[in-house]
């Protein structure tokens, strides 16, 4: 679907240089089209003007009376709409970034007395997490809202939606309907995305570079570009900003663990350059903090919120543990040709990673394993130089899938580890039958009291046809960690990332002491993990009672001496607990649900997520459209009935226009795809069908546009009687064998 977007935007870049500016003024010239190593997908939030009509593309205000185009855009061309102002909020709490980006668009390519479709292109950061958009303009104002999918009409309408889908797995588009000509219209996206952390630096990128196309042509128009950033740690540790800043910020309050900047700018063209921004906490050694948090008036869980995380600090040299690590890699046919070789990649890559007192050993499996050696091995160059040509010789997609089997065999080859963190390293593609009896098992030999050698289970995920659910719980049952790739081009760098994080433990078998004396206390993950210099330990749930004033913390350090921490408890008032933690919870609550198979946790998710405004696998989004062109908005009782059901948490009842968008969950794997061994699903739209028929209509589209229709006919007068009979006679015996019916099938053409 990428490429096939790619093509329709380059389509209509090429169709909008039918839109006249005046005198003395021209668009903006776009070197080689703007293409991108990604051809022409977006990468900040963007506006299309959806084309099936080319007859529509000219300027709103100063009508040019182009030559008439016949027949329609087939895939409809995209244009780029000109963007008139853009601003954008980020707030940093813990490991998650909350980014508000709004937009003022024109629709500057389309004829006043006609209406378009407008397409909102949002490409999101690491982890990225849809959570609201708002449209307003023409007369019409949207919104984005969370509704149960208790009902199998939703269901089905979720599965069939149209307008919305993932272009690829960070970029999701919306389709909003009939917007005027010339119109001007706003949007305001909100997104959830991951901040990275590594050897006590956070990081973040925001997509925010704009394409030179986006800049008003024609008239001088003022651009302001804003963006506001705000930092909270919850600790009283000072922020020290990095120099990694993509943009000029200004310092506008710093406090113990609070830092807000901000930048403001009239520019001659908008931000060619993604949003990048680090920061780290003045200090070295590992700290942290609990915080807690009441519930908000209209929570439907009662208890109240804690949170503790402790950060590995900047301190250089640090000891890691050694590590005696099994890799288990999917090789049967569905792994066949790409997702094969980026896997086999990164896993030689992590073999490199390795250092002389580590042990390594290799499982390939399908229906049957595959072992590189009967025993762990240790890491030297030979044996790394052996295991790399095993890999090449082994390698080779083909059978079905069977997990229980090489975890079975990973646990017995880590039985004897002591001195060392045992890990397993699971990578899959597939989702199997057994997949609740392996996390038994898993949960049956891991021990949350046993130390260091209890198994580790790091678990990866390929596209979209494995359950990415029964991973997490794999993984938060082993106290590992997890990732997924939902496209093929990221499985390298994401694999090789997940390893460095899983193989930089610092402190291991850690236990938090003080907890058990609170009532009916719910932990986040249920088994702690170790800390890691490659990511924060994040723990936090819902308690009743009362709260210790200080948390002990203990673990093993790598020497293999005793760690213990005091972390002090503390009111939060500034940070929505509730909001930075929602995505977490509603994941682990709803691999839980799935576990279990329980109905009233799955209840349980559908609330956090209406509650929190974050999707969930039991609710679906939808475009609500909340006032008509009229300007009529919702009858008053229709207002009183939504507030009561946000009370509620109940469903409305009143008939409003709805889009449903789908693709924005994942679903629980497909075990009839991975028993018929089809290619990992990724999360991207797949084309219109009849693709040939389409991309021969783009053919016409684009020769008709070339053409002017006076000099078609100037050119026929030419002609001499010669060339009439002959062109006559050629056209004769291509009717003969049908393929003037065949072209005209083709181009789903009634013009003849």
């Amino acid at each position: 679907m990428a490429d096939y977007f790619s093509g329709s935007v380059e389509f209509g870049l090429n169709l909008s240089k039918r839109v006249y500016y005046g005198r003395g003024s021209a668009p903006l010239s776009v070197p080689s089209m703007s293409r991108s190593p990604e051809g022409f997908l977006p990468t900040a939030p963007m506006c299309y003007a959806v084309i099936s009509d080319p007859e529509k593309v000219d300027n709103p205000d100063i009508r040019s009376y182009q030559p008439y185009v016949l027949g329609e855009c087939d895939p409809p061309a995209l244009i780029p709409l000109e963007l008139h102002g853009v601003a954008m909020e980020v707030e940093c709490s813990l490991d998650t970034a909350f980014v508000t980006v709004t937009g003022k668009w024109r629709v500057h390519c389309v004829t006043g007395s006609s209406t378009c479709d407008c397409q909102v292109a949002i490409p999101m950061g690491e982890q990225g997490s849809l959570l609201g958009l708002e449209v307003d303009g023409s007369g019409r104002t949207y919104h984005t809202e969370l509704i149960s999918l208790k009902d199998e009409k939703d269901k089905d309408k979720v599965a069939k939606a149209k307008d919305g889908y993932f272009l690829k797995s960070h970029i999701y588009t919306v389709k909003i309907p009939q917007l005027r000509g010339g119109s001007v219209f706003s949007t305001k996206i909100r997104w959830s995305q991951k901040i990275l952390f590594h050897d006590g630096q956070l990081s973040l990128c925001v997509p925010f570079s704009f394409p030179s196309y986006v800049n008003p042509a024609g008239k001088r128009i003022s651009k302001k570009e804003k963006i506001f950033l705000k930092v909270n740690s919850g600790f009283a540790t000072e922020v020290l900003l990095c120099k990694t800043t993509s943009h000029p910020l200004k310092e506008l309050l710093r406090q113990a663990g609070k830092l807000n900047l901000s930048y403001e700018a009239e520019v001659s063209a908008w931000s060619s350059t993604d949003f990048n921004f680090s920061y780290s906490f003045s200090s070295n050694d590992i700290f942290g903090a609990v915080l807690l948090q009441s519930p908000f008036l209209r929570d439907f869980d009662e208890r109240e919120i804690f949170c503790l995380y402790l950060y590995a600090g900047n301190g250089q040299g640090r000891k890691v543990f050694k590590k005696d690590v099994v890799f288990i890699v999917d090789i049967s046919a569905s792994m066949k040709g790409t997702p094969l070789d980026n896997t086999k990649n990164a896993l030689l890559s992590s073999l490199s990673q390795l250092n002389a007192q580590d042990t390594f050993n290799i499982i390939a499996f399908n229906g049957a394993l595959y072992l590189f050696s009967s025993s762990m091995e240790s890491a030297t160059e030979e044996a790394i130089l052996n295991a790399t040509k095993w890999v090449d010789t082994n390698f080779i997609a083909n059978g079905d899938t069977n997990i229980m089997l090489p975890i079975t065999q990973a646990m017995k080859l880590l039985e004897k580890s002591t001195d060392a963190v045992p890990l397993i390293f699971l990578v899959t593609d597939g989702a199997v039958e057994d997949e609740r009896e392996i996390c038994n098992f898993v949960k049956s030999y891991v021990s949350n009291g046993q130390s260091v050698p209890t198994p580790r289970i790091c678990t990866f995920g390929i596209g979209l046809y494995c359950n990415h659910y029964f991973l997490q719980m794999l993984a938060q049952i082993g106290r590992g960690h997890y990732d997924c790739a939902h496209d093929l081009d990221s499985i390298e760098f994401r694999m090789q990332r997940l390893f460095s994080t899983a193989s930089s433990v610092i402190v291991a078998d850690v236990t938090i002491e003080s907890l058990e004396s609170l009532d009916s206390h719910e932990l986040f993950p249920s088994h702690i993990q170790d800390i890691s210099s490659g990511s924060p330990l994040i723990l936090s749930g819902r308690y009743t009672g009362t709260f210790p004033e200080l948390v002990k913390v203990t673990g093993t350090l790598a020497d293999m001496t005793n760690f213990a921490v005091d972390l002090k408890v503390k009111r939060e008032k500034d940070i929505q607990l509730s909001n930075v933690l929602a995505k977490r919870h509603i994941d682990m609550v709803t691999a839980q649900a799935w576990l279990l198979k329980s109905e009233e946790v799955e209840e349980k998710v559908t609330k956090m997520s209406i509650q929190n405004k974050v999707l969930s696998e039991y609710t679906c989004m939808n475009m609500v459209l909340v006032q008509s062109d009229e300007g009529k908005k919702p009858p008053e009782q229709f207002l009183l009935k939504k507030a009561y059901n946000k009370l509620s948490f109940q469903q409305l009842e009143f008939d409003m226009k709805k889009l449903f968008l789908g693709g924005l969950s994942v679903g629980f794997g497909d075990s009839k795809a991975t028993a018929e061994n089809l290619a990992p699903s990724i999360k991207e739209a797949k084309p219109p069908e009849g693709l040939l028929g389409k991309a021969a209509s783009t053919c016409c589209g684009r020769l008709a546009d070339s053409c002017c229709g006076m000099c078609l006919l100037q050119a026929c007068t030419l002609v001499n009687d010669q060339c009439t009979i002959v062109c006559t006679q050629l056209c004769a015996a291509l009717a003969c064998f049908e393929l003037i019916k065949c072209c005209i099938e083709l181009c789903e053409c009634d013009c003849l």
